[in-house]
């Protein structure tokens, strides 16, 4: 059995996690981590949990043989400064700290998109797990960076769930504020930019075009779904470049346990509950619009680092993750 550990263990990303391992089969939990709960029930903060499990949170980290770090942004690397892991533990931050810094202390951090980079994952101890909006946009652009086709400016609007914003409750994730509304925010520069274009100029061997990316907030929890249009001028009509352009997704995710083309079109309840990213394309005058589709909690975070764990690990990708989606 892995012996798995959680650092930031009362938030959303770590109760989600919680309900994944606890129910792998290969993984037992020995320590949730929270200095500010140590002591109480893990029921206590994630009631969903209630009759699952009986752990307390902890104070110390004990022994394990991977920890996944669910910490606010830019705490990773404080938190392993401060606490000496056993030397053969494996990490795998679910936040931003390495996914650009990629070094630390030793260690290289992989990204951890794992449709795009598994044989790096497959080799490494150390994952910096995508963020939500950059693995939803990267399993849109892959296939056609991958072509060498991405050529012209990249457009995105993509909404996602109020769990999106963490825990912690500010003015805009109160229900008074979510609740029949809709909001954008940090237009053209939020913070998971950085990643889309390393991992297409990683793929493509060239810079990027420019990415014009417009996030929104929504009036749900959980989900994430993103338009994305480019020029496509690769075909005399449009019914060729749709064929040309499925052809080119279809090869690029054909071993892909997680990631479907859809030939009709999709919608975001389809993936909410699961570890899938479901892809729609269509062809509008020379253009290419991808709509893609991902759980924020699952694929977006906790999924993909349970994916990861299984990748390292050696295990089947799919283990612990095979969930149906809350359709209706």
């Amino acid at each position: 059995m892995i012996k798995a550990a959680i650092a930031g263990g009362t938030g959303y990303t770590a109760g989600e996690l919680l309900r994944i391992l606890l129910n792998h089969k290969d993984v037992t939990v020995t320590a949730v981590f929270s200095t500010s709960s140590a002591g109480k029930y893990v029921y206590s903060v994630h009631k969903d949990l209630l009759g699952d499990t009986d752990l307390k949170f902890t104070g110390e980290i004990g022994n394990p043989n991977v920890i996944f770090l669910c910490l606010g942004h830019g705490v990773s690397k404080e938190f392993l400064g401060k606490h000496k892991l056993p030397e053969k533990c494996k990490i795998i931050d679910l936040g931003n700290d390495f996914r650009l810094d990629s070094d630390f202390e030793g260690k290289h951090f992989t990204y951890g998109l794992t449709d795009v980079y598994l044989h790096e994952i497959e080799g490494s101890d150390y994952i910096a797990n995508p963020g939500c909006f950059a693995t939803a946009i990267q399993s849109g652009l892959a296939p056609i960076a991958k072509a060498g086709l991405l050529k012209d400016e990249i457009h995105v609007t993509a909404i996602t769930g109020s769990t999106g914003a963490g825990k912690r409750l500010g003015e805009t994730s109160h229900f008074s504020y979510r609740d029949n509304n809709i909001s954008v925010y940090k237009p053209f520069t939020h913070q998971h930019l950085g990643e889309i274009r390393k991992t297409l100029r990683d793929i493509s061997g060239e810079e990027p075009p420019q990415i014009n990316f417009v996030p929104m907030r929504g009036d749900f929890a959980r989900g994430i779904f993103a338009s994305i249009y480019t020029k496509w001028n690769c075909c005399k009509n449009d019914e060729q470049a749709l064929e040309n352009a499925r052809g080119l997704f279809n090869e690029f995710y054909k071993d892909s346990p997680f990631t479907f083309v859809s030939d009709d079109p999709i919608s975001m309840k389809q993936v909410v509950n699961t570890n899938k990213v479901l892809l729609h394309l269509e062809i509008h005058q020379g253009y290419l619009h991808i709509t893609s589709a991902i759980d924020n909690l699952v694929k977006g975070a906790c999924g993909q680092a349970v994916e990861n764990m299984n990748i390292i690990f050696g295990l089947d990708r799919t283990e612990g993750l095979k969930f149906k989606p809350s359709a209706f």
